[in-house]
């Protein structure tokens, strides 16, 4: 999977969330939470719908590792990668 896939499989996830959300306009290093504002609950569909949509197990001890998007691309990449998906 390629670094525009996994971006394209993220966005897709985060306009699910929040399909108002105007994704070009996203800065890669804010918070996604303050960007698009969604509470946490919100933020947790997208963890649950990003493992459902790449099959990445994402415990609960890195989701701030996916509060930017820039943080989020560069997690995923690096998990499905490095083969640890499930």
């Amino acid at each position: 999977m390629t670094h525009d896939d996994i971006r394209s499989a993220f966005l897709d996830t985060l306009a699910s969330v929040a399909p108002e959300a105007d994704f070009d306009a996203l800065k890669p290093d804010r918070p996604l939470r303050d960007q698009l504002d969604i509470d946490s609950f919100d933020f947790l569909n997208v963890i649950l719908r990003v493992h459902e949509k790449l099959g990445v197990d994402i415990p609960e001890a890195d989701y701030p590792k996916l509060a930017t998007l820039s943080g989020a691309l560069d997690y995923l990449e690096a998990r499905l990668t490095s083969g640890r998906i499930h």
